[in-house]
């Protein structure tokens, strides 16, 4: 296995409903070359099959092992330090069957954890019996740290802005499994089986996409199709590996092949090529 592929979804494959040109076609070559791929996503709220469903309706056809959401990262991290824990949520559908998933109970009395993830249900009194709890000694954790969503009618209060309420009125500091944590893009790479020199994350956002991505040492593709412009770069002190105008752009089988040759990844050859910087192309 020469390379693979952890991709973003929001702004990457789609904006709002509509697929972004170009998408449809990106996804099938990949399953037709037989190219490994996992979508990431910090969006906790859907299932893996409400986003499968949800990328059908677009015609971007994906199956349930196609999908990664940081509320499986976070289902997987906690049964790895808690066994059969127990956590309080605040959050919906996609983060708690997660945690059912990976044998977790939900309770309202005395939990290991207090889970924060995506969602519209949450309430004052929610909030009010997260702050006790934690005081108790339940362990605060986030999906994600994003402090916005952007949905069709502009933005909506994120997983970070809830999370930063409990944190100011705990004095707790929450840890959060949801891009950029390496948590998360690890535990990606190994569900795909592959290599540090052999992952490619393809992302429209540098404070999660990117950032992650560099953080482990993969490679990154920035997209300009949905949160980043280019006169933004300048004013970060990491950069992506390539930048294009969006996933169309990689249909261009030539332009890709030179990003491989340029950091020495060879499709089809023996995986674990060292990773080699490359300039930043347009």
């Amino acid at each position: 296995m020469a390379h693979g592929f952890l991709i973003d979804m929001d702004g990457v494959m789609y904006r709002g409903n509509q697929p972004i040109p170009g998408a449809i076609e990106f996804v099938r070559r990949l399953m037709d070359d037989q190219i490994p791929f996992l979508f990431l996503t910090n969006n906790s709220q859907r299932t893996k099959r409400d986003v499968v469903a949800k990328m059908h309706r677009m015609g971007i056809p994906i199956q349930e092992k196609h999908v990664f959401t940081s509320a499986i990262a976070t289902a997987q991290y906690l049964a790895s330090q808690t066994p059969r824990g127990t956590a309080f949520v605040i959050g919906e559908g996609g983060l708690l069957n997660a945690l059912h998933e990976y044998d977790y109970s939900i309770v309202d009395n005395d939990p290991d954890y207090v889970v924060v993830g995506e969602g519209r249900t949450m309430t004052l009194e929610l909030i009010e019996k997260a702050v006790k709890l934690i005081g108790r000694g339940a362990k605060l954790i986030a999906t994600n740290m994003d402090p916005s969503c952007p949905t069709e009618g502009g933005l909506r209060p994120g997983c970070g802005a809830i999370v930063s309420m409990l944190e100011a009125a705990t004095g707790k500091k929450a840890f959060s499994l949801g891009k950029p944590s390496p948590v998360m893009f690890r535990a990606a790479r190994k569900e795909l089986g592959l290599r540090t020199a052999e992952t490619i994350m393809i992302g429209d956002t540098m404070e999660t996409d990117i950032l992650g991505a560099t953080q482990m040492g993969y490679y990154s593709v920035l997209v300009l199709s949905g949160g980043t412009q280019k006169e933004e770069l300048g004013r970060y002190s990491y950069r992506p590996d390539l930048i294009v105008s969006s996933v169309a752009d990689l249909l261009d089988s030539d332009a890709l092949n030179k990003f491989f040759r340029q950091n020495g990844i060879k499709p089809g050859a023996t995986a674990g090529s060292p990773k080699v910087e490359s300039e930043v192309h347009t």
